[in-house]
């Protein structure tokens, strides 16, 4: 028996290294999958958020504030910029799009809907510590 399992073995690792192999070549979409988006963090701090008392009223950029839609205020990024806002605490993410300006109040780095505030958890302490990624235009 353990003569037979000696020579078996080898032929086992060979079989499974070259499945690997074509799984890697023969599998394109694995590498796509498993590219991460292209991202640059940008700042960290602290993020507020504001809710219901301001829907409907204009942001900087023209549109009505929704706080059900996944948007935040920064002062210096474009309109339109996506960034993905981490909660250091909890681990959690949201990708929001910047319209408005802000935040004014100080120590804070963004204000972010209600809506992405849920999503991140801070919804209730109404403050967190988080870092910013800004998202490449794709």
């Amino acid at each position: 028996m353990r003569a037979f399992s000696a020579m078996l073995l080898p032929l086992l690792l060979t079989a499974s290294a070259t499945a690997q192999e074509v799984e890697v070549i023969d599998n394109p979409v694995a590498e796509i999958v498993q590219q991460p988006d292209s991202e640059t963090e940008i700042d960290g701090g602290m993020a507020s958020y504001y809710g219901n008392e301001l829907a409907g009223n204009r942001t900087a950029s023209g549109e009505r504030f929704d706080p059900s839609q996944l948007t935040a205020a920064h002062r210096t990024l474009p309109f339109g910029s996506k960034v993905r806002v981490t909660n250091i605490a909890n681990g959690d993410s949201v990708i929001v799009r910047i319209n408005d300006r802000g935040p004014f109040s100080r120590g804070r780095v963004i204000d972010v809907s209600h809506a992405a505030a849920r999503e991140i958890g801070m919804h209730r302490s109404g403050t967190a510590r988080v870092k910013l990624a800004l998202l490449d235009d794709d």
